[in-house]
């Protein structure tokens, strides 16, 4: 769980830097498909375990 959550942190860390340069708008991208990924993917482990 907490490899989890840091990784969402750092996909988050990544979509604002990629904001905030305007020339980093693929990196934005990137860290919100990466974070909604990594989301799903813990959303869907953590129902199977129950």
């Amino acid at each position: 769980m907490g490899i989890l959550v840091l990784l969402l942190v750092i996909w988050l860390a990544l979509s604002v830097l990629g904001f905030v340069i305007k020339g980093l708008v693929w990196l934005a991208i990137i860290g919100i498909v990466l974070f909604l990924a990594t989301g799903v993917w813990g959303y869907f482990r953590r129902s199977a375990n129950r």
